[in-house]
């Protein structure tokens, strides 16, 4: 895989580049990931050898499949989603791999929809175990070699493949899709891969593969100049979702519905059960994908108006009616997702007062990214999601002075180090209202649990 694109670092590319010497990969917190892969490598060099390595020795399981590649900063998930679920309405066996996951490290691993029953991951994974191991493989790149391997195993059609981290050197950069997509382009993640946006672009254009289509819904014309640059030195075709390619966009509190014309099916109307103006723009970047696809992968009409109408992704403006209470779960866990969380709480008519309850990690830049939220909420507490690891938590002490600094005088703004312990402190109040849980995937699962809302059986 070339690499001639880092010569790109010219005065276009100003900014401090991210990817330390050492790939820290976070620990997966979950007993199934820790009963199927008890010792893995942590503080390895970057790199996709050692991935590259395993699946050679195991066959090389991703070559046959056709896959799609889906990056980016915000969205990816949304997308690689409604790319699986109109994949499976058209009828061809469809794998799905994501990360993180929400409630259980089943998750990361669907096919057509449902996801992979523990005994067969726990088969497939006796299968690989010893390679992964040899190898010296991270917990991240070893889910992605069991999904690999799983989706082979299970016979797929087609894979669909979310990026954990960058792309250039993630883990799933191993595959060479039939197509690549990079929803958009905003700094996250800045002390592994920069902090501009520029710089961030380069490794998300990473997953561009010679002659492959990209496909982008991003708008930022530096982040476009980078993408251009690289796709035309790797003589790429570059597609770019315009936001004239939608049109009679309305959201409500369960979906959202727009109008696109496409090539080849025509004008469409389309309704995702995503919520949100954000979630017009994944749909409609995941039927452009499509566009590109090979005619073997290409749905039909009614698949694409079918797929997107069937697709489930919890935790992204996820809003639930419970026990007289509205709930409102989104994992936005940097600004622009956060930019996002507040346009749907704009748009939607939510019964008041609204409480925020917040569990943020402490490498994520919540000075910035939490006050849009702060200064719509009636209320807010500040607290710590159980499932993440104890040294990841933000200090909510320092938080809340802080933003008590910058709230005026009186706000309601409470700290609760036990998640638990705030979750019911909001179950004690009185019913009605809306309550807002945001600023992380360890946050929103959590209460998905304890709301009995996970995506799937625990």
């Amino acid at each position: 895989m070339g690499e001639s694109f880092l010569s790109l670092s010219g005065p276009r590319l100003r900014g401090r580049a991210g990817l330390t010497p050492d790939r820290l990969d976070r620990p997966v917190t979950d007993p199934l990931f820790s009963h199927l892969f008890p010792s893995l490598a942590t503080g390895v060099p970057w790199g996709l050898e050692r991935v590259n390595s395993a699946l050679d020795e195991l066959g090389n399981p991703h070559h046959g499949y056709p896959t799609l590649h889906v990056g980016g900063t915000n969205g990816k998930g949304s997308v690689a989603a409604t790319l699986a679920a109109i994949l499976s309405a058209g009828h061809l066996r469809t794998g799905l791999y994501t990360s993180p996951h929400l409630c259980s490290f089943r998750e990361r691993f669907q096919i057509s929809g449902r996801p992979v029953e523990e005994a067969c991951l726990v088969v497939a994974a006796d299968e690989i175990r010893d390679v992964i191991v040899r190898h010296g493989l991270t917990s991240f790149e070893a889910a992605t070699v069991l999904g690999l391997h799983l989706f082979a195993r299970e016979q797929v059609a087609v894979a669909v493949l979310e990026v954990g981290l960058g792309g250039r050197l993630d883990a799933t950069n191993v595959v060479s899709p039939e197509v690549a997509v990079v929803t958009n382009v905003a700094v996250d993640h800045a002390e592994f891969l920069g902090d501009t946006r520029d710089l961030i672009a380069v490794e998300k254009a990473g997953i561009a593969k010679e002659g492959v289509p990209f496909v982008t819904a991003e708008t930022d014309p530096g982040v476009l100049e980078v993408f251009g640059a690289i796709c035309a030195e790797r003589g790429t075709p570059l597609h770019v979702l315009a936001p004239g390619d939608l049109r009679d966009v309305e959201v409500v509190t369960d979906h959202t519905t727009f109008t696109m014309v496409t090539r080849g099916w025509g004008e469409l109307r389309i309704t995702t059960p995503l919520v949100g103006s954000h979630q017009a723009v994944n749909a409609a970047l995941a039927v452009k994908v499509l566009e590109h696809a090979t005619v073997q992968l290409r749905p039909s009409a009614r698949a694409v108006v079918d797929g997107v109408a069937g697709v489930s992704w919890s935790g992204r403006d996820q809003i639930e009616e419970i026990s007289g209470r509205t709930w409102i779960l989104d994992v936005a866990h940097n600004s622009a997702g956060v930019g996002s969380l507040v346009d749907v709480l704009d748009r939607i008519d939510l019964p008041r007062p609204w409480v925020a309850l917040i569990g943020v990690l402490g490498d994520r830049d919540w000075r910035n990214m939490l006050p849009p939220v702060l200064q719509r909420v009636d209320r807010a507490i500040l607290t710590r999601p159980s499932s993440a690891p104890p040294e990841r938590c933000w200090d909510i002490t320092e938080a809340a002075e802080v933003f008590g600094a910058l709230l005026s005088a009186g706000y309601p703004l409470t700290t609760e180090l036990d998640f638990n312990d705030a979750f019911d402190g909001v179950q004690a109040g009185p019913p009605g209202g809306t309550v807002v849980v945001t600023g992380s995937c360890h946050t929103v699962g959590d209460a998905l649990k304890r709301l009995d809302r996970c995506p799937f059986p625990v």
